[in-house]
């Protein structure tokens, strides 16, 4: 009966897995394969670049040489410290987008004045696209909320647990 039971769990297991819909970050290392160094268009680097909510940004960097400091616009704007956000120099320093906003980064030991610095805003992922085999005639009048709707995917894992449960009693 336990060799059933772990049997059950894993085929639980890889069909919840399978249902799963794959989300990856990016990790963007400012200024490419360059690195947080003088002598490199950030703007430029940072329009090629799209950073979503839960993207990681890194910094790479001679940590003996420059650091990383999170301002706000006015520190960005003037290269100054004042209510600095935080203050790193470890030469690896990464900072993870858990915001949809404008972030501003400066280097702190001089190098903003010469161009050490980025801007960027953090946007909100898109949706996933709805698929619908029939319009929904009664979201337009305002007659059923959309945000109370069935999610297939949401449904079949709840099943499939209940299904195991009443299965093996746990």
């Amino acid at each position: 009966m336990a060799a059933n039971k772990r049997l059950a769990w894993a085929w639980l297991l890889l069909a919840t897995l399978a249902m799963v819909h794959h989300v990856s970050a990016t990790d963007h290392i400012v200024g490419g394969n360059r690195g947080w160094n003088q002598g490199i268009n950030y703007t430029d680097w940072v329009n090629s670049q799209t950073f979503v909510l839960l993207d990681w940004i890194s910094f790479r960097y001679q940590k003996d040489q420059h650091n990383v400091v999170q301002v706000n616009q006015s520190g960005y704007d003037n290269c100054t410290l004042d209510n600095a956000f935080g203050n790193w120099s470890s030469g690896k320093d990464f900072f993870f987008l858990n915001e949809s906003k404008r972030y501003y980064y400066i280097d702190g030991r001089g190098g903003c004045y010469g161009g050490m610095k980025i801007t960027f805003l953090v946007k909100s992922p898109a949706p996933p696209p709805h698929h619908s085999v029939a319009q929904n005639t009664t979201a337009k009048s305002g007659g059923s909320d959309p945000g109370c709707e069935l999610r297939p995917v949401g449904f079949t894992v709840s099943a499939l647990l209940m299904l195991a449960g009443a299965l093996f009693g746990f």
